[in-house]
């Protein structure tokens, strides 16, 4: 039977890349189970549903379209959905489009697997880079995805530890290789809120996403995106900057 693995996403359960994450997923065990937002929620972040109820729709007997956050997703997959043991890891993607440096602080995709992490399972979240009206290279996550997950299945996971992986903006032949990186940090300006007027001119606005050019350094995923590599990068809960501890210890 193998891992009991528990899928999500934040582009909601009819996704293509959560799709593509299953069958991937069923090359390693015939335990899988998919619990995702019933529509798209990028953007997320780690939030949960605390002030509205959260309805669900069963779609089969392993597959259920929840009405909440990744996070609410992961939170009823383990807790509720999944009859008997928990999930041994959680998968969340194939998110369409990156997540990359400061990314993970937005992504829904990230954030249910950080909620893995809160919990004490071990989680992944995968992404398929992309540029906006352009083809996407899904041929390249269904390539590479199975050689990323093989060792990150049977890896030994500290507590609080999850895993953040993007496949490059490219052919599957064109990939250069897997490679572990750090998290990297755009320049400012990613996102701009851009004002309208609606037709009884009350103003509105949408959040304009432009990823500015900068911030790659060697060894970092903004870096591996470059160079077509696919990157992993391990991530963690403690996000404490011990030299700044260590330091303001002398102002108080």
């Amino acid at each position: 039977m193998g891992k009991r693995i528990l899928i999500t996403n934040d582009d909601g359960i009819d996704g293509d890349g959560i799709v593509l994450l299953e069958k991937v997923a069923r090359m390693f065990t015939d335990d899988v189970w998919v619990v995702a937002p019933d529509e798209e929620r990028s953007g997320a972040g780690h939030s949960m549903s605390i002030n509205h109820p959260i309805r669900i729709r069963q779609r089969d007997e392993r597959h259920w379209a929840v009405r909440g956050t990744p996070t609410d997703c992961a939170l009823l997959g383990i807790h509720e959905l999944i009859p008997g043991k928990r999930p041994d890891i959680i998968l969340s993607g194939i998110n369409r489009g990156p997540n990359l440096g400061e990314d993970v602080t937005y992504s829904g995709t990230c954030s249910a697997a950080m909620e893995g992490a809160v919990l004490g399972i071990p989680a992944i979240a995968l992404s398929q880079i992309i540029r906006y009206k352009s083809t996407i290279h899904w041929p390249t996550a269904a390539r590479y995805a199975p050689e990323v997950l093989g060792p990150l299945l049977d890896m030994e996971w500290a507590p609080g530890q999850f895993v953040n992986v993007n496949f490059p903006n490219c052919p599957p032949e064109d990939v250069s290789r897997i490679r572990v990186t750090t998290l990297g940090q755009r320049p400012e300006g990613a996102f701009r809120p851009v004002g309208r007027v609606d037709e009884r001119h009350v103003p509105y606005w949408w959040i304009k996403i432009n990823f500015p050019e900068g911030g790659n350094e060697p060894g970092n995923d903004l870096q591996a995106a470059l160079d077509n590599e696919v990157s992993v990068t391990p991530l963690r809960l403690d996000m404490t900057d011990r030299l700044a501890h260590e330091r303001m210890q002398t102002l108080f």
